[in-house]
């Protein structure tokens, strides 16, 4: 499993929302890096890559849905989903084949045809599910996506880049009314 990425130039000091462009925008880019030859049947571990990059990309969007534009959020936290879920349909059979090859590998002779024969229908399955997986990883739809990530990313970023409001002065409400204020800083006595 690859490991997560730094954050590059991550500051407590940071805004919130722009926390959540930094973080959505490293997330979008382990994502689309893992997409390389996730097709590829003989080595599973790129779509187990792909899928744990889907899963923290995920799970940033929530943390931060605040920060986003709510629309564009929903649109582009639903397609991710969606490609998590292909991705883990086509994992399951990687796993099972490999589970399957394993044991067989140690049982008799007279059972190996029939666990033979549940590894070629699993592989039938793999094979659908990586057609239907070839439909959220084409060159054209990861590009879509990641558009719409980076939609979502300037967006943040450009509010968290806004000047937040100064707190309000001491015995004002913050509209600028007055209110009383006790000797000992505790508001009204």
């Amino acid at each position: 499993m690859a490991k997560a990425r730094a954050i590059p130039g991550l500051s407590e000091d940071d805004p919130y929302a722009v926390v959540a462009a930094k973080v959505v925008a490293t997330r979008a880019a382990e994502l689309a890096d893992s997409s390389a030859g996730v097709l590829d049947t003989d080595d599973i571990e790129r779509v187990h890559d792909m899928r744990v990059a889907s899963r923290r990309l995920r799970a940033a969007l929530e943390v931060f849905e605040p920060c986003f534009p709510h629309k564009p959020f929903k649109t582009t936290l639903r397609e991710v989903k969606a490609l998590a879920d292909a991705l883990g349909e086509r994992r399951d059979r990687d796993v099972t084949i490999a589970a399957l090859e394993d044991f067989c590998a140690g049982i008799g002779r007279p059972d190996v045809r029939g666990v033979q024969s549940l590894i070629a229908r699993v592989r039938e399955e793999q094979s659908e599910a990586n057609v239907a997986l070839a439909g959220f990883v084409s060159e054209e739809r990861l590009a879509g996506l990641a558009e719409r990530l980076d939609e979502l990313v300037r967006a943040a970023a450009d509010a968290g880049a806004e000047p937040r409001a100064a707190p309000a002065p001491e015995g004002t409400d913050g509209r600028g009314a007055t209110v009383p204020v006790s000797v000992n800083g505790g508001g009204a006595e």
